[in-house]
């Protein structure tokens, strides 16, 4: 009956192996926001470096990375990387892949952030003996801020969705955990369903908050 491959989803031991690969995903996409965020700001801070050496570098960085595919970074992470004697386990494989792709995006996010101040506000902090690092974390990125945070939000619903392709590489994340159960009673209806209910409101949890930190930033 086609109730029961519904109800099959609410046992305890079936909820419980959905959470444990939701737990991983989370765990891989907050690990790789925070790295992809710390790592993305220093890139757009080196893009809009006056030395033109380490302006390219980044410049390089940022394109290279967003002209290939995501799903190409965790192959490579996990089966080539071995190869240069690096080798790593699956989850921490996929979240430098995830942190590698995402960093690119989140540094042109930020340097668009960084070229939305108006130029005379910078060269006010530097007329005033500011160096240029003091006047990118003081004066720059706290304005910049207040115009990224939309899109970095959004970057980071998108990689919440994309921890999906460690899957491909035996991570045991929440939609692996859907395939084996649908697999294991025959209903991927009904799994895939529950499953995107899941990844929905991780998601839109995300957003709200997103929405909520927009809010308060407008307000200082």
């Amino acid at each position: 009956m086609e109730l029961d491959k519904w109800l099959v989803l609410l046992k305890p031991v079936n909820l419980l192996f959905v959470l444990t690969g939701l737990w991983l995903t989370i765990k891989m996409a907050l690990v790789s926001i925070v790295l992809s965020l710390a790592i993305g700001t220093l890139i757009a801070v080196l893009r809009s470096s006056g030395f033109a050496p380490i302006r390219w570098l980044a410049l390089m960085y940022t394109e290279s990375m967003r002209n290939l595919p995501l799903l190409l970074l965790v192959f490579f992470s996990y089966f080539a990387m071995p190869k240069l004697g690096i080798n790593l386990s699956i989850y921490w494989a996929a979240v430098v892949a995830f942190t590698v792709f995402t960093s690119a995006l989140v540094a042109e996010i930020v340097r668009g952030g960084i070229q939305s101040v108006p130029r005379g506000q910078v060269e006010a902090a530097i007329s005033s003996g500011m160096t240029y690092l003091q006047t990118m974390q003081y004066v720059i990125l706290p304005q910049a801020m207040k115009k990224m945070i939309p899109p970095l939000i959004s970057q980071f619903v998108t990689l919440v969705k994309d921890t999906s392709y460690a899957m491909i590489i035996g991570a045991s994340e929440l939609f692996e955990h859907g395939k084996l159960i649908y697999i294991q009673y025959n209903n991927p209806l009904q799994t895939l369903f529950f499953v995107a209910v899941v990844y929905f409101v991780v998601n839109y949890s995300l957003s709200l908050y997103g929405r909520y930190l927009e809010r308060r930033l407008a307000t200082d």
